[in-house]
Parts: structure tokens; C-alpha cells; sequence
């Protein structure tokens, strides 16, 4: 969980305090405590088989639920050198409690309570793991700064051997992983391009393809610039300043880091700010908040968006085999475009591609071309065809835009069954039950066959807003996981089928 939260201390005692009853100490743990420590105090009058059944007792309530030692994990952990650190540091802190626990074990007059003991020594290790591995954190961070500072500098030392290096920059709240590998694959077709693989955007991840992977004969270097607080995107771009900036849109990820869209806004425009001079900004047309960005630069700004903009896009159509729209450029030259990938917001991702492509020299027939060659992005409503079953797998975090866009396009196809399974949105602060409660609405208004949420302690705010949306009580149901999920669906499938995975949480967000 320490990886998971991005070893930000912080947020993994965000994490601690919220799962504190559910992973730290579990309800039967208290009992376990209670039942030891009398056991302890009193174990001179007990006898031996009274010993034993308070052992018995103990070792019952200790695995009372099986649930949470077969429960699969989505994302194991990675033994990278940091976690390595990580992990012999909690190691370290935890030597005296684990020495006194062993001395004390050994040194108990008498064999009887010797496996009480050894039996609270390690409830309390359990008790205390978290701890452990929270205060390594904060003893490594000098150490991990200097190893981050001696990245950053490798890789600004290299992109200024690289002078004819042309760097693109891209962020926004959503859509950035999409408009990365949509600009590589149009510019891969004139130039020798290099792009940061999946969601690489930290400094650490943008670092790491800069001083690894980077060679002397790329002609463009694609990152995608990630941010949670204030200044991220000012720190990345100190790292790689671009040559082009783009904006996806400014939403409402994030919020709880935030605390506000005007704050993510603010933070998004470090990237038109902190770029290169002489350089292009291409901004979303669509978005108000990304618009007032033009105030923040005097570089050249193109702007890109559906039916507004210097490029638009117009004309947009779509079918199990993606969408097809008509890309008009600003001298008015016009082409149709058509691309394995769905929903509006794939779209708008898209013409800001083309836009960035047609600027660097690719005409649009080129760019048509590419673009039908396309592989679709992975867990970004991407189709899935299984046997006789069309599957749209728009699993990685989802967002308000684009789980209204995922749910608009399941609602239109008429082939079967349609069916959604999703344990709804996270990340989004004080407005999280509210904006699940909008998506439930939206779900219930929708008139599918099978709406499935995921979590039922998660699933209120979405199971209230198909309530009021008066969705048919009969096609919702609810269940614990997404593997419950998987089981309930699959015996119900037939061929001509539509299942849509509206987001997969990652552990740290689990029930």
C-alpha cells in the first residue's frame, strides 16, 4: 500500500486511518488482545487444559474470516530499489519490538504461557507493521531525494546534448495517456519518435525513459506530464521543458489533493508557462478552463475541439468497430478520419493529435491513414470481441466525462444484453458520492438489461441515484467484488452481448 500510494507518507496515513478497522485491526483483533492479556496476567491459576482452549480461541478468532487471505491482488507488489530500501528500513525500525518479544518469550518462567506470549508478540507485530513501514518512509526521504536529484539532472544533462530533440508535453485530467499514444502513432508515420510507456508521467517514470531509453537519433520525445499537488507539472517541466504543450481539459480528478477545479486548472497551466520559448501551445477549445489559459503564454496557441476551434471535428459517428468523424483543419481543408476507439472524449483527444500532426507537416490524408492503423489504448474503451461477446473495457480510472461518454455509447448498441459493471468513481474529494450519485442517474436513465456495482459499502451513492432515476430495481444488483461481478454475469451471457467495465479500483480502494 506504502508503493500503491506513491510512497507519499502522507497518503499512505491517509490510508492507514481510513482502513485502520478494516486492515489494520479487525474487530476480532480486539478480542485476540483482551483474551491474551488476561490470559498473561492470569495464567498462574489456569490450568493446562484451560490453556489450551484459550489458545483454541484465539487461533478461531484469528482466522474467524478467511476472506482477506484469498483475496487476489490487481497490482502485486514490485521489489523495485526503492521498495528494496523501503523494506529493510521497516525491517530495521522493527527490531527492537521484535528483540524484546523474543527475549520476553524466551525468558517467561514457565513453558505454559511461553505460546500465549508468543502468540501476542505477533498480534502486536501485526498491530504495529504499518507503523513500521511509515516511519522508513519518513527516515528514507532525504536519501530517496538525493537519488531523485541525481535522476533529474542525468536526464536534463542529456536533452541538452539533444538539441534537434523537439519535446511534447502533454497533461490535462483526463485523456492524457490517450493523446500520447495518439500523437506517437501520427508522427510516428515522418519521424523517429519516442513516448513514455503507459502512465508513466511522474518525474521518476519521465526520468527514467529520458536516461534509459532516449537515443541520439529520435527526432520527438512524447511525456505525459502527471500532477496531484500544486507545482507537479512546474517540476516535470524543469526536468524536460517542451517544445509543444498540449491540454487535454482541466476536470475534476484529483479533487481531493486539490481542493478545488480552479486549483487543477492553475496547476495544468505550469506546462504552457514553464515551456520553451518559440514554442506551440495547442489548447482544448471545449473547455473554458483550459481556454483562459491563453493568458499565460504569448507563444503561438492552436486550439482543437468538437465543432469549435482552429481544428475541429464534426460529423462523428460510431459502431462496434469505433468512431468515424470528419477532422477540418484552419485553412478548411477537411478529411474523415476513422479510428478503432469510442465516445466523444476520444475523439476530442484526437483532434488535438491532429492538430499537433498537421502543424508538424503531416498532411491530412497521412493522418487518416495512421489513424485507422491504430491500436486501441488499453482499458480506455477499448473493444474486446470474445467469441460472440463485445466487450468495452474502460477499466483505468475513470472519471465523470468519460463514465457519462462510456455509458452513452453501451446505451446505443441494440446487438443484446447490455450490461455495466462498475464500482463507480474515486479520487474526486467532497464531491465523490455526489458524482456518483450523478453517474447512478445516469446509469438508471440509461434502461440496460444488467447494471452490476461493485462494493456495497461504495455502491450507496450510485444505487441511490438509479433510485431517483427510476432505473428497473429487477436489472441492479450489487455485490462485493469484482470477481463476485465476473460470476454473476457469466452464466447470464449470451452472443451479441455488450459488457462495459466502468473502472477497476485499485487495492488501496477495495472493501
Amino acid at each position: 500500500m506504502a508503493q500503491l500510494n506513491g510512497y507519499k507518507t502522507n497518503e499512505f496515513w491517509s490510508w492507514i486511518k481510513i482502513n485502520w478497522s478494516k486492515s489494520i485491526v479487525p474487530s476480532e483483533y480486539y478480542f485476540i488482545y483482551i483474551l491474551l492479556i488476561a490470559h498473561i496476567l492470569g495464567y498462574k491459576y489456569l490450568t493446562l487444559t484451560t490453556h489450551s482452549l484459550v489458545l483454541s480461541i484465539a487461533l478461531l478468532f484469528w482466522f474467524f474470516s478467511t476472506s482477506k487471505y484469498r483475496q487476489k491482488q490487481k497490482k502485486p507488489i514490485t521489489f523495485t530499489p526503492r521498495m528494496v530500501r523501503q523494506t529493510i528500513t521497516s525491517i530495521i525500525v522493527s527490531l527492537p519490538i521484535l528483540s524484546w518479544g523474543i527475549y520476553s518469550s524466551i525468558t517467561i518462567p514457565t513453558e505454559i504461557i511461553q505460546p500465549t506470549f508468543a502468540i501476542f508478540g505477533i498480534v502486536v507485530c501485526g498491530f504495529l507493521a504499518p507503523f513500521a513501514v511509515l516511519l522508513a518512509g519518513f527516515l528514507m526521504k532525504p536519501l530517496e531525494n538525493y537519488y531523485q536529484n541525481g535522476f533529474k539532472k542525468e536526464a536534463s544533462a542529456k536533452l541538452k546534448e539533444l538539441p534537434q530533440l523537439q519535446v511534447i508535453g502533454i497533461t490535462g485530467s483526463y485523456g492524457k495517456t490517450s493523446t500520447k499514444f495518439m500523437i506517437r502513432d501520427l508522427l510516428q508515420e515522418r519521424f523517429h519518435v519516442l513516448a513514455t510507456p503507459g502512465s508513466f508521467n511522474t518525474p521518476m517514470g519521465i526520468c527514467k525513459v529520458i536516461n534509459n531509453d532516449l537515443l541520439p537519433n529520435h527526432q520527438i520525445l512524447v511525456l505525459e506530464m502527471g500532477a496531484r499537488y500544486l507545482g507537479n507539472i512546474q517540476e516535470l517541466c524543469e526536468i524536460a521543458p517542451p517544445d509543444i504543450s498540449v491540454v487535454t481539459n482541466v476536470g475534476k480528478a484529483h479533487l481531493e489533493t486539490f481542493g478545488s477545479q480552479q486549483a487543477i486548472a492553475d496547476t495544468k497551466s505550469e506546462i504552457v508557462r514553464f515551456k520553451k520559448n518559440g514554442g506551440t501551445v495547442i489548447l482544448n477549445a471545449n473547455d473554458p478552463f483550459v481556454m483562459a489559459m491563453k493568458t499565460h503564454t504569448h507563444a503561438k496557441i492552436i486550439t482543437a475541439g468538437l465543432d469549435e476551434g482552429d481544428y475541429q471535428a464534426k460529423d462523428i459517428s460510431y459502431d462496434e468497430n469505433g468512431c468515424l468523424f470528419t477532422a477540418i483543419a484552419p485553412d478548411g481543408s477537411s478529411q474523415r478520419i476513422s479510428m478503432p476507439l469510442l465516445g466523444k472524449h476520444n475523439v476530442q483527444n484526437m483532434i488535438l493529435s491532429v492538430a499537433l500532426a498537421h502543424q508538424l507537416g503531416l498532411r491530412l490524408e497521412t493522418i487518416a491513414l495512421a489513424a485507422k492503423r491504430m491500436q486501441p489504448i488499453e482499458h480506455r474503451l477499448e473493444l474486446k470481441k470474445q467469441g460472440g461477446l463485445l466487450i468495452i473495457d474502460d477499466a483505468f480510472n475513470s472519471n465523470p466525462v468519460g463514465a457519462a461518454n462510456a455509458v452513452d455509447i453501451l446505451a446505443q448498441f441494440k446487438t443484446g444484453k447490455r450490461i455495466i459493471i462498475t464500482p463507480g468513481m474515486v479520487e474526486l474529494g467532497d464531491k465523490e458520492f455526489e458524482e456518483n450519485r450523478i453517474l447512478g442517474e445516469i446509469i438508471g436513465k440509461a434502461d440496460l438489461e444488467l447494471t452490476v456495482f461493485v462494493g456495497k459499502k461504495r455502491s450507496e451513492p450510485l444505487v441511490l441515484g438509479y433510485k431517483n432515476a427510476e432505473g428497473n430495481p429487477d436489472n441492479m444488483k450489487v455485490v462485493s467484488s469484482l470477481f463476485e461481478a465476473n460470476e454473476l454475469v457469466k452464466p447470464l451471457l449470451e452472443t451479441g452481448d455488450v459488457v462495459l467495465y466502468e473502472n477497476d479500483l485499485p487495492d488501496s480502494y477495495n472493501e
